[in-house]
């Protein structure tokens, strides 16, 4: 059995709820501002993770990866969307769909910039900068890897949505029938190692332009 750092647990384990937190507030919040209130009537627009927290996504499948070691991966609820209450369907919609990966991208920026800037008195310097450095490295990896992982062309991921509101309406209708294969597909990509292909050279891209 692993050697557990509990602490280390703990730390990641807040870092990604709270990024998951943002995602979907990000979602719901988009959709009631381009005119679908379905999320906010729903209490959705929240900054409370419980509101937005799946039982198995949000806390057991991201404990038992942290804790056994294998790649992390987790979720919260989607938002639901009425497409037909937003003002220009296909186009909010894609912007809907992008306001979380969006979100997590401004998550990693900031974390990013407050640790160049926390970092320079990191060295031989007291230990809760060395600690804040720590936690804002963890929230600029994980926050990368939500928008990179989210953004996947297939669907339900945010990224299929975007590509199905971007396609001519035909090949859209043609895409959209992969969309109940979607899980098997990712679940297939996740078991052949085939996402890192799709993961890693953004994110590696993404983290360079970062500070």
């Amino acid at each position: 059995m692993p050697d557990i750092n509990v602490a280390q647990v703990i730390i990641v384990f807040v870092i990604l709820v709270f990024s998951l937190t943002i995602h979907e507030l990000a979602h719901a919040w988009t959709a009631d501002r381009l005119g679908d209130p379905t999320a906010r009537l729903l209490g959705r627009v929240s900054l409370n993770p419980l509101v937005h927290a799946d039982l198995i996504g949000t806390v057991v499948f991201p404990l038992m990866a942290l804790v056994s070691g294998v790649p992390l991966i987790g979720w919260a609820k989607p938002v639901p969307v009425n497409i037909r209450l937003l003002r220009r369907q296909r186009r909010d919609y894609v912007l809907v769909a992008a306001a979380g990966p969006a979100s997590n991208l401004v998550l990693a920026f900031a974390a990013a910039t407050v640790m160049s800037l926390v970092a320079r008195d990191a060295v031989d310097g007291p230990i809760l900068p060395v600690v804040l450095t720590s936690v804002l490295a963890g929230a600029v990896q994980i926050n990368l890897l939500l928008a990179v992982f989210n953004m996947i062309p297939i669907p339900p991921l945010d990224g299929g949505n975007v590509l199905s509101g971007l396609l001519p309406r035909n090949l859209a209708a043609g895409f959209d029938r992969i969309r109940p294969y979607g899980f098997l597909i990712l679940y297939a990509l996740v078991l052949t190692d085939g996402y890192r292909y799709l993961v890693v050279p953004p994110y590696n891209f993404l983290r360079s332009w970062l500070p």
